[in-house]
């Protein structure tokens, strides 16, 4: 650790152990740092590989301070053991280190952090804080051109009752749908956020570890839909089992207050999870699903012939549709989740289900005649994110309708013409900018554009998925919002979950997606990705029909060969393959082609 700077061209190379290297101002430095969390006899274990260098003689500096991602943990006291070898901290909790700290010294809130004092000349090796802000150094002395490694392990807290499986991760994804590609990076993205979604759904849902790491409907749902798409279907259940609990006594699913798209979306979330995996409601969401339909119903604004008749009150939705008002969102939720209660409660309460479809017709017919308003206002059949409002980024939500919803055919002129506006004024570095509240490019909404695409048969979902890629991190995540210009995160939690549920759901819909009465496959995949002797493979995963696997092979002669394997809950639907840029083909009883690809 070098005490002063200067920019140097020198570069140092670590080995064997491949380096992500970053210059000082003064010399070069290398710190590579590693994190796993591992189970040892049972205990759960987080480990840090540290791996360090410089061009010459510096110091390793592993700093202890009372922070988290969101603010203050508070630390009130440190005390290096007698061996040198681990920090007891508050008196309890311990941090061990492989190897002996060379150099030791401690800091308190008065006297400021850690980092003013590492060389002081007397050594301190314990420290305590009334305010809860100590802070410690252990530094280990480098070798000029010399590479050194410390490791540090840190026990995490577990139940008593607890038992964790060391099988139970592979377990996990062993059973979520398998991507094989021959593209690396869209390989290491898609597993990356199949980890990301089986890791923020143990039981409850959250859409990210610090900040986020609260419940949202909205969030969970998606969440949710790409989990169950995954083939992760015991996860999912378990979550949805825990919303009845949410719901208030007059039928709201309340999890932050002015949200009306809740319940829509709980509603199509239980006939989702009922239409993949061919299961019944169970009775506790019996119960919530028709209380949950009529607070819709109660909830909608009188035929009053206002701009906003019929649709449901201002609120601030999705929030980073702007502020307060009428949203689309709200509604096109609102309807799909009336007709998802028609649906599951035909079995049970005829009558009900009855009135639901009805109001969701009617409720459509309302939604409708506001857009046909706006229509006229705007001159175009684009739809703006509210009754009165100019089209403006706001207006991605209104693309629910078309995806996931599917309220609208894929080329409806409403859906389409949003997406030009979008695409032509909101998007910045080939991803959707979003200018209000959450200021940024947005993966996730960058990927409704692209699903919205997709449905249509527009080859332009393959530019917007590529450029999603390209914006996630280095560890294959995405943020919820990322600046334009430094192309790093600038809002929300770094591993954002929705993100990651969005891709992959964009994954498994270019493989396999339901439209209507039939199942179309491979509408989604990039040409590049077809090489000869590198299959693609995807499966299982859950549609409507049951269960389905892809294999891709292609040949040296310009075709190729997609087999299927369907496990269907009665007849095998009729099947659409629509290869981009390719006509499409109609197949029924089959469960492989051969086509050209030339």
């Amino acid at each position: 650790m070098p005490a002063r700077s200067r920019r140097s061209k020198q570069r140092l190379v670590l080995e064997p152990v491949p380096t992500i290297i970053t210059t000082s101002r003064e010399q070069d430095l290398a710190l590579i740092t590693r994190a796993s969390v591992n189970l040892e006899n049972g205990q759960p274990i987080v480990t840090l590989s540290l791996i360090g260098g410089a061009s010459r003689p510096a110091w390793l500096v592993l700093a202890l301070r009372p922070y988290n991602p969101e603010g203050i943990s508070f630390v009130h006291t440190i005390e290096l053991t007698p061996d040198r070898r681990s920090w007891r901290v508050d008196g309890t909790a311990e941090v061990e280190f492989d190897t002996p700290a060379e150099r030791h010294t401690t800091s308190d809130y008065h006297a400021g952090d850690v980092a003013l004092h590492l060389l002081r000349a007397k050594e301190q090796t314990q420290a305590q804080c009334e305010v809860g802000m100590a802070t410690a150094a252990a530094l280990f002395r480098l070798e000029p051109g010399q590479s050194r490694q410390i490791e540090v392990k840190i026990k995490l807290p577990q139940k008593s009752n607890s038992s964790l499986r060391t099988d139970a991760w592979d377990r996990e994804r062993r059973l979520a749908s398998q991507l094989t590609v021959p593209d690396q990076r869209i390989q290491f993205l898609y597993d990356a956020a199949l980890a990301t979604l089986i890791l923020h759904a143990p039981s409850e849902v959250y859409p990210g570890p610090y900040t986020y790491r609260r419940f949202w409907f909205r969030d969970a749902v998606f969440i949710l839909h790409a989990l169950l798409c995954a083939n992760l279907v015991q996860r999912v259940e378990r979550a949805l089992d825990r919303f009845p609990a949410r719901q208030t006594l007059n039928g709201y699913f309340h999890s932050q207050e002015g949200e009306w798209d809740a319940n829509g979306e709980v509603l199509w979330m239980f006939a989702r999870f009922c239409e993949l995996t061919g299961c019944s409601p169970k009775a506790p969401w019996q119960e919530a699903i028709a209380r949950g339909g009529r607070w819709i119903l109660a909830k909608r604004l009188p035929k009053d012939g206002s701009e906003h008749a019929g649709l449901l009150p201002a609120g601030f939705s999705a929030e980073h549709l702007g502020p307060n008002d009428y949203y689309y969102w709200d509604d096109f939720w609102g309807i799909a989740g009336l007709k998802a209660a028609a649906t599951l409660m035909a079995s049970y309460d005829p009558s009900l289900a009855r009135i639901f479809a009805q109001e969701a017709e009617d409720f459509q017919h309302a939604v409708d005649a506001s857009l046909e308003r706006a229509s006229v206002r705007l001159g175009r059949p684009a739809m703006p994110a509210a009754p009165t409002r100019r089209l403006d980024s706001g207006a991605i939500g209104s693309l629910v309708a078309g995806y996931p919803l599917q309220l609208y055919p894929p080329r409806d002129a409403r859906l389409l013409d949003t997406v030009e506006f979008l695409l032509k004024r909101c998007f910045l570095r080939g991803g959707f900018f979003q200018d209000m509240i959450h200021s940024g490019i947005n993966p996730y909404l960058t990927l409704h554009v692209a699903q919205v695409l997709l449905r249509a048969g527009d080859a332009r979902c393959l530019d917007l998925m590529e450029a999603v890629a390209k914006l996630a991190s280095p560890t294959g995540q995405w943020p919820e919002a990322i600046h334009p210009h430094t192309l790093e995160g600038c809002m929300g939690d770094g591993q954002h979950v929705w993100a990651a549920a969005e891709w992959v759901l964009m994954i498994r819909n270019s493989f396999v997606r339901e439209e209507g009465d039939r199942l179309i496959l491979a509408s989604g995949l990039p040409r590049r990705w077809l090489r000869p002797g590198q299959p693609i493979r995807f499966g299982p995963t859950l549609t409507r029909f049951g269960t389905i696997s892809l294999l891709l092979e292609a040949t040296f002669d310009q075709r190729l060969h997609l087999r299927w394997q369907g496990n269907w809950r009665q007849n095998p639907p009729v099947i659409l393959i629509h290869l981009p840029g390719q006509p499409p083909m109609l197949v029924q009883d089959r469960n492989e082609v051969i086509l050209c690809t030339s």
